[in-house]
């Protein structure tokens, strides 16, 4: 399993004033569902931060995205070391496959692979 990018969540309702603030440091709108939006400066693509009002799908909200190669072999992993899994391993509409996992902080992790 290869880890692709992370990606920091910034909980919000202030979603227009946080992609004008990260503006200011060159990042731009990449992708927007309504619900979360993510930022990337085009010098950088992977480099990217999402605003998110509270998942669709999920019953939290994330603090943390880590794109890897292979979800099915992190969930196998994540699940054997008896880390809570707080939402469960399934296929979204918007092209990702992901499941969500508390960590020792007590952070919400998103993990995840495009389908």
């Amino acid at each position: 399993m290869t880890v692709r990018r992370v990606m920091p969540l910034v909980q919000s309702e202030a979603v227009q004033e946080s992609r004008e603030f990260y503006g200011l440091l060159g990042f731009e709108e990449v992708m927007n569902h309504g619900w979360i939006v993510t930022l990337a400066p085009p010098s950088s693509p992977t480099a990217q931060i999402s605003i998110i009002t509270s998942d669709a799908t999920a019953p939290v909200t994330p603090d943390l995205s880590v794109e890897v190669d292979d979800v099915d072999a992190a969930y196998a992993v994540v699940r054997a070391s008896g880390a809570e899994i707080v939402h469960p391993l399934q296929d979204e509409e918007w092209g990702v496959r992901r499941f969500m996992v508390r960590d020792p902080n007590g952070r919400v992790v998103n993990v995840l692979s495009h389908r």
